[in-house]
């Protein structure tokens, strides 16, 4: 998943080897004595880190006997230093964690009973439908989340009217997704931007076969039949269809979105992280967005976000839970929303979030946001799964050249990362 516009991808590189440690100091108390509760989150930029010190600040408002430290790494560095600091005992007491990740650091965590949450002063109907799900493994919940996404289609409104073909709407099927590809792919431009990223690629074939490639309980079933159909279909975009160009490098691993944005393809799959960004896009072409089409079993599409949980090691997880409580008030979420950042996972937060974007596609935003979720389902992943993505990512280009199948591709990935 891009990481761009959410909060859940913020803050400034942190070049101290101790950017991600746990509760320093003596362990006696909650707060004084030198007792400090670590939070740990990814960041990129000092604007996010801003956001992040502002929800900190109601973390502190609201524990003013608590000491709250917030150390930050840049994405690519985080994960790094979690997996030491997890094999050292050491990580933070509130450790931020992100859906696709989880699975490979659930051992770090302490697993969240109602209890916890009642210590958080949080219960799970506070939260968006589906959203408990995102950290949770195999019907375990390890954290919670801050803000929730999905995956939407977005097209350029101004392309598809000089081809003559209808927007993509809500309620439009995979018919209509071929349709207005073809119809698109005019002109030396493509109906459509195929996808490289786990989620960008994996979006329409979840929705058009209504089932995932791992199942609830963790198992992974890259082989299912209908998975496999549905992803083949996908790669035929580009080898049967021919409305997507066939990808130049593995090091392309945005080519569709990029597609998109140089208006060398009329629609690409991407998140509601960047809806805003791609409305407001510096072609200025006219843009819009739709649920992903709707398939013969429905339209599933995954409910994705970060947030965080508390480390096993943290020796005051009562003041560790009253942060994390803090961090998903609604102070804390409304900011989140009112500031346009990202999607809060806070369902009383939400309407703020539409309240933040410019008259001009408020209402389309707000329409297809609730379209988008209306049936959503949590990410499922194996114990291997960023294995499964960092195999199956490279051999993608050579599927889009019609030099390789997707099916040999999936059977191999099942046959190594599969149980």
């Amino acid at each position: 998943m891009k990481k761009t516009h959410l909060v859940a991808v913020v803050a400034v590189t942190a070049g101290a080897a101790t950017a991600l440690t746990g509760c320093s100091g003596p362990s006696d108390g909650a707060g004084g004595d030198g007792d400090t509760i670590v939070v740990d989150m990814w960041a990129g930029s000092e604007d996010d880190t801003a956001a992040l010190n502002a929800q900190l600040d109601v973390v502190r408002e609201q524990n003013p006997d608590l000491d709250v430290e917030l150390r930050t790494a840049p994405w690519g560095d985080f994960f790094t230093k979690l997996t030491t600091n997890m094999a050292s005992g050491n990580m933070a007491c509130v450790t931020g964690m992100n859906s696709g990740m989880l699975a490979g650091y659930t051992d770090g965590f302490v697993e969240l009973t109602d209890a916890d949450l009642e210590t958080a002063g949080l219960a799970k109907d506070d939260f968006a439908e589906g959203a408990t799900e995102i950290l949770t493994h195999k019907g375990v919940m390890y954290g919670l989340p801050f803000d929730v996404s999905t995956m939407l289609t977005y097209f350029n409104a101004d392309q598809l009217e000089s081809a003559g073909v209808p927007s993509p709407s809500i309620g439009w099927t995979f018919d209509d997704f071929e349709s207005i590809a073809q119809g698109a792919t005019t002109g030396g431009k493509d109906g459509f931007g195929i996808g490289m990223g786990d989620f960008q690629w994996q979006a329409l074939p979840i929705a058009m076969a209504g089932t995932q490639p791992v199942s609830a309980d963790g198992v992974l079933q890259l082989t299912d039949p209908g998975f496999v159909e549905a992803a083949e279909w996908y790669a035929g975009l580009v080898t049967d269809l021919g409305v997507a160009a066939p990808v130049a490098s593995a090091s392309d691993t945005g080519w569709g979105e990029n597609q998109f944005t140089s208006e060398n393809a009329a629609m690409a799959v991407d998140g509601t992280w960047n809806a805003v960004g791609y409305l407001e896009n510096e072609a200025g072409f006219n843009a819009g967005l739709a649920p992903l089409p709707v398939g013969d079993n429905g339209d599933l599409s995954l409910i994705l976000g970060s947030g965080y949980g508390i480390a096993k090691t943290c020796e005051n997880k009562e003041a560790a839970l009253k942060v994390l409580g803090s961090l998903l008030s609604a102070d804390a979420q409304d900011y989140i929303a009112s500031s346009g950042r990202s999607y809060p996972a806070r369902a009383e937060s939400q309407p703020l979030y539409f309240d933040s974007i410019g008259d001009e596609y408020r209402e389309q935003v707000r329409e297809v946001f609730e379209a988008a979720f209306a049936n959503v389902e949590g990410q499922h992943v194996s114990d291997n799964w960023s294995k499964v993505g960092t195999f199956v990512q490279p051999e993608l280009v050579s599927i889009y050249n019609g030099q390789g199948s997707m099916s040999d591709v999936l059977d191999s990935a099942q046959q190594q990362f599969g149980e």
